[in-house]
C-alpha cells in the first residue's frame, strides 16, 4: 500500500520527501514498483478459473472450480486454486440447508404422544418409527421414508421419491402393514404430519 502511495503522489512531490515519509527505502521502492510494472504471471489461470466460477453461477468452491480445470488439462494443486480464488474475491455461494417440513398448511389435531420417547420393544411388530429424510444429491432432492421395528432396528419397508407427499409415505407404511399376522397391531410413532394420513382415511394431497 505505501508503494501504490509513493507512485501516485511521485509526480508532484520529490521521491526522496515521499519515502521519508513512507518509511521506504529506495532500493525496496524500486523492487516493488517493478514487481507491479511486470506482467502477471498468472493472468491466464486467474482469467480460467474467473470464468469456470462465473459460468456456474458462483456455486462452485476451489474443490469443483479445480475439478474443472483438471478436466481442462490444467496441472495445478487444489490449494493454489483457493489462493486464487480468494485473491479474485470469488466466494461460493453457500446455500444454507433448510429444515424439511412436511406440511406448512393448516394442521389438524396432534396425536397423542403415546411412545413418549420409549424406544425399546420385548418382541417385534410392537412398535414401528418412521419419518421422512431428505437428501440432497447434486443439484437435486431425493426423499427417504422407512419404517422401523423398535424390537431389533430392522428396515421393515421403505420407499423414495423426490418429493415428501402421502404417496412417498404411505406405500413402505402399506407394505409393512401386509407383513402382519392377523390381529397384530403395532404402535406406529411419526414426527411428519404426512405419515399415516391416507392409510387412515385421509386423501392423498
Amino acid at each position: 500500500m505505501r508503494v501504490l502511495a509513493v507512485i501516485s503522489l511521485k509526480a508532484d512531490h520529490r521521491l526522496t520527501d515521499l519515502l521519508d515519509a513512507a518509511g521506504l527505502a529506495r532500493s525496496t521502492f524500486f523492487y516493488h514498483q517493478a514487481r507491479l510494472a511486470a506482467p502477471d504471471p498468472q493472468a491466464e489461470l486467474k482469467a480460467v478459473v474467473t470464468e469456470v466460477f462465473t459460468t456456474n453461477h458462483g456455486r462452485y468452491g476451489h474443490r469443483r472450480v479445480h475439478g474443472e480445470l483438471t478436466k481442462a488439462g490444467w496441472q495445478i494443486a487444489k490449494k493454489t486454486v483457493l489462493k486464487l480464488m480468494r485473491e479474485l474475491g470469488l466466494v461460493c455461494r453457500v446455500r444454507r440447508r433448510r429444515r424439511y417440513t412436511s406440511y406448512q398448511g393448516q394442521v389438524g389435531p396432534i396425536a397423542e404422544n403415546v411412545l413418549n420417547r420409549d424406544f425399546t420393544a420385548t418382541g417385534p411388530n410392537q412398535k414401528w418409527v418412521t419419518d421422512v429424510t431428505e437428501f440432497r444429491v447434486g443439484e437435486s432432492k431425493l426423499y427417504l421414508s422407512p419404517i422401523m421395528d423398535l424390537f431389533n432396528r430392522e428396515i421393515i419397508a421403505y420407499s423414495t421419491g423426490r418429493s415428501p407427499s402421502l404417496h412417498l409415505t404411505n406405500t413402505p407404511l402399506r407394505a409393512a402393514l401386509a407383513t402382519l399376522e392377523p390381529g397384530r397391531a403395532p404402535l406406529v410413532h411419526s414426527d411428519s404430519e404426512t405419515v399415516c394420513a391416507g392409510v387412515f382415511g385421509f386423501p392423498d394431497r
